[in-house]
């Protein structure tokens, strides 16, 4: 992604995050740039500049140069902003709240006290641990922040700016691990534990997702013979992101791939295997009621190539539902990473 003049020096000290340079940078007298305020909020820094010229949620002060610098005041009143936009209010009235300091219930009169508490309070959460409603992300990466706010408020443009963006700064594989797998798991934990609220959260971020590791990959390798990799969930099973990261991360280092997505029936899994002779075919299996040993078996045992060269296929049984029905003998990576190597030492061996 292009940088904009706004973001000309977000990376003046790598080692710290959004919320420690608002901080640090106010008591200094600077602040943060456009970019990095983007960053925090989890929107896209076109947002900002909109809100900052529709609603004057620019920053109170003005620095020399042509670098606009943001306090912590300005970013308090940007993430009033977001939260109430988040709600369903009109921008233009969320615009006057966050400028105000009101809320959207409140009343001229004077406020009754609050009642003493029946119990202790909760001890404020950590910022980092939160993505702004309730979304707990524990230690996770900066960047998991941003892609969960953009989610839960479906704004699409800031996910997908976000999304592309993490892939492009650390790598599909660490991205994939680090950024949004956190993200995925705790919009999920969120779901579960909300009935049915927030499944279109769950959606629309496993959409967008899956979009992104589709633009970050570079094109599939032009077949081989004996490289090629054959990735599909196994029958019933429909869960195919993880397989969609699979196919991304050998993509990105020029290994042909064929994915045929989620609950391949067995014949067709058989046939397409017959027609690549692949070097390696990973099976997805999310729950233990999907995954087969006697189909992974009976895939490991396929041959193909002419008399006196035969060769078989090295299956991967990848996915949590393997967990204690792996077949003896074939391999069953514990991440992304790890099956990105075993398929690399297959092919190169």
């Amino acid at each position: 992604m292009s940088r904009n003049a706004d973001d000309g020096d977000d990376r003046t000290d790598e080692n710290r995050t959004g919320e420690d340079r608002t901080d640090e940078d106010v008591r200094r007298g600077g602040g943060l740039t456009t970019g990095e305020v983007a960053r925090r909020l989890g929107v896209a820094p076109t947002t900002v500049r909109t809100w900052d010229r529709r609603y004057g949620l620019g920053p109170d002060a003005h620095t020399g140069g042509r670098h606009r610098r943001w306090t912590a005041a300005d970013v308090a009143r940007l993430e009033r902003m977001c939260a109430l936009t988040a709600t369903g209010l009109p921008p233009a009235e969320a615009a006057r709240m966050a400028r105000s300091g009101t809320s959207p219930n409140a009343a001229p009169a004077r406020r009754a006290p609050a009642p003493a508490p029946t119990s202790a309070p909760r001890p404020p959460a950590r910022d980092r641990s939160r993505a702004g409603s309730g979304l707990r992300l524990g230690d996770a990466r900066q960047e998991c922040k941003g892609i969960a706010r953009a989610a839960l408020r479906l704004d699409a443009t800031a996910l997908e700016e976000l999304l592309l963006a993490a892939i492009a700064e650390h790598g599909l594989v660490t991205a994939w691990t680090e950024v949004i797998m956190p993200t995925l798991q705790a919009v999920g934990r969120k779901w579960e534990s909300s009935g049915e609220r927030y499944v279109e959260v769950e959606h629309f971020l496993s959409w967008h997702v899956s979009g992104a590791l589709r633009r970050s990959a570079p094109p599939v390798g032009a077949d081989r013979p004996g490289a090629t990799t054959v990735l599909a969930c196994v029958p019933g099973e429909s869960h195919t992101l993880p397989l969609e990261a699979l196919a991304a991360a050998l993509a990105e280092h020029g290994l042909p791939v064929r994915m045929f997505g989620g609950a391949l029936p067995v014949e067709s899994l058989v046939a397409a295997v017959r027609r690549t002779g692949p070097a390696v075919v990973g099976l997805w299996a999310q729950s233990r009621t999907t995954a087969s040993r006697p189909l992974a078996q009976h895939v490991a045992a396929m041959e193909w190539g002419v008399r006196g060269a035969r060769r078989r296929p090295v299956v991967l049984t990848l996915g949590p539902g393997w967990a204690g029905q792996g077949a003896s003998g074939l391999p069953r990576p514990a991440g992304l990473a790890e099956a990105v190597a075993v398929v690399r030492s297959v092919v190169a061996g």
